[in-house]
């Protein structure tokens, strides 16, 4: 008989990012912050007695927005190209027979709200707005902390950034707190690996905003900065 275990979720994390394109493809890459809200049920501050002692958390969340479909034992990974298939447990990808993430995240503060209760403010995500959060773990570095580990396939493609530009006429459009982390998104080229278009303008939401931008010659150029509207 098969073994099924049904998850709760523990939490909420709140994040700007509302939609996947543009979402660092790893945490702690990019400095973007989220905040994690726990659900009534596990709100009691004695779950999270010493938890302000660690200075970097696991995450096991969720991925919330992902079309219907049959597992495959391959898959293929847009860093790659798109036209080379690894195995799904060789991967990242969130095509899997279980589709739960895990990130590791640095942690900024832990601050009691009047409507929220204690609540984890993080830095480094790599998950949507409103992604269900199914456990925290605490980061050991003693026994976590592999200096000459093997990296794979992700070796192959690290290292390859972008010059971000952001013209002061749109500058102005992006709240001060927000643009450097921008920037580092920008940096790490959101596109797919297949898309090389220098013409071709893509669009992230980030922060409540619409931005466009341009890739040419290893820049990424901001053209465009608006109010997203939903």
């Amino acid at each position: 008989m098969e073994e099924q275990m049904y998850l709760k979720k523990i939490a909420m994390i709140h994040t700007d990012f509302s939609e996947k394109f543009g979402i660092p493809r790893q945490s702690g890459l990019v400095p973007a912050m989220g905040r994690i809200v726990f659900e009534p049920e596990y709100r009691s501050p004695d779950a999270l007695r010493g938890i302000e002692n660690y200075s970097h958390l696991w995450i096991m969340w969720g991925f919330s927005q992902l079309p219907e479909k049959e597992w495959q034992p391959t898959v293929r990974p847009p860093r790659l190209g798109g036209n080379r298939r690894m195995g799904v447990f060789a991967t990242r990808s969130p095509f899997r027979p279980n589709p739960i993430g895990l990130s590791l995240v640095e942690l900024v503060s832990v601050e009691t709200f009047q409507k929220m209760g204690l609540t984890l403010l993080v830095q480094g995500v790599d998950m949507l707005d409103k992604t269900p959060v199914y456990d925290i773990k605490p980061y050991l570095p003693y026994v976590e902390r592999i200096t000459d580990a093997a990296g794979g396939f992700a070796e192959e493609v690290k290292g390859v950034k972008l010059q971000p530009e952001i013209p002061e006429k749109w500058k102005t459009k992006i709240p001060q707190n927000k643009r450097k982390v921008l920037e580092e998104i920008l940096k790490q080229d959101p596109r797919p690996a297949y898309q090389d278009n220098p013409e071709r303008i893509y669009g992230m939401s980030f922060a409540g905003l619409e931005i466009k931008f341009q890739v040419r010659e290893k820049r990424a150029i901001v053209c465009g900065v608006y109010r997203k509207v939903d």
